[in-house]
């Protein structure tokens, strides 16, 4: 290309002042030539100088101060909205708790200017298992309840070429600036904690763009912490998190608002639903019948 290419990384944060600080140290040192770059951070109100150390280190990045409420939907559509005035060709999209090849991003592009019309993820991987892969090419099984993340890839067996995936998720993930005109940003309002990425990229390969993993662009991610399994809590526990708790990742509102807006169709989406309290039901009543055996 003869002009630079001009590409927003846009990341959420809260909190977590040195995971944010180790993303960006790693972020300096990538390949950028051809590119023009600018990170903006959202910082979503933390309490623990996130911003002012990032502001003494890189002076170069952009701060965006959230309200305290964006979480990571509303925080990446704050960080998206702030960039846009520079008027990017590319956003990407991406989380803090990363550790990038310093030749990812000129991967991500390529694979995106040769594949018109396509929204590029990386090939996510886990930092404590660095060859196991993280959270990429989820799948849609509707007897299963509904989105099912492959647990058997490896940097060695996926493709060797850019792939295209039924879905995405937002960790380190290029979208076209055209993308986000076309089909705006990801819904806050329903997903503020959880799924916004999901339902967003389902939407945006609903209006025509195509879904790729680029599995030369290495990100190497802190592996997922998940609250108590519903199993340990009291019963009065689970009843408030099943039907109160919003917040909760099991609460079965945000349950079937998840598969309702990501799911291929909407009959999918009811059924795998079905299919998920079918499965929670199982698991219940199995756990129950271990525990009387157990006290027999």
């Amino acid at each position: 290309m003869s002009e630079p290419v001009k590409i927003a990384l846009v990341i959420p944060v809260f909190n977590r002042r040195d995971t944010t600080l180790q993303a960006l140290r790693s972020l300096s040192r990538i390949d950028a030539a051809g590119m023009d770059i600018r990170i903006h951070i959202v910082d979503d109100g933390s309490t623990d100088g996130t911003s002012e150390a990032v502001a003494r280190e890189f002076p170069d990045v952009v701060i965006v101060p959230g309200t305290g409420d964006l979480h990571y939907a509303g925080g990446t559509n704050a960080g998206i909205e702030a960039a846009a005035a520079w008027n990017p060709d590319l956003y990407l999209l991406m989380n803090d708790d990363s550790v990038f090849h310093e030749q990812f991003l000129q991967r991500l592009v390529r694979t995106a200017v040769e594949n018109p019309r396509s929204v590029v993820g990386a090939l996510l991987l886990l930092w404590d298992e660095p060859h196991k892969v993280f959270q990429v090419a989820p799948v849609w099984k509707t007897l299963r309840g509904g989105w099912q993340i492959p647990d058997d890839l490896t940097a060695f067996n996926v493709p060797k070429e850019a792939f295209e995936v039924e879905g995405l998720v937002g960790n380190c993930t290029l979208v076209p600036a055209a993308a986000i005109k076309e089909c705006g940003v990801m819904d806050a309002e329903r997903f503020p904690h959880g799924w916004g990425d999901a339902q967003y990229f389902r939407k945006l390969s609903n209006a025509g763009w195509k879904l790729m993993v680029e599995p030369r662009a290495y990100v190497w991610c802190e592996p997922n912490t998940y609250p108590p399994p519903l199993h340990s809590q009291g019963f009065r526990q689970v009843m408030r998190i099943l039907f109160a708790d919003k917040r909760h990742p099991n609460n079965l509102q945000r349950q079937f608002a998840a598969r309702w807006h990501s799911a291929p169709n909407k009959f999918k989406a009811a059924a795998s639903f079905g299919a998920f309290l079918f499965h929670l039901t199982g698991k219940a009543v199995k756990l129950r019948i271990f525990r009387r055996t157990g006290q027999s």
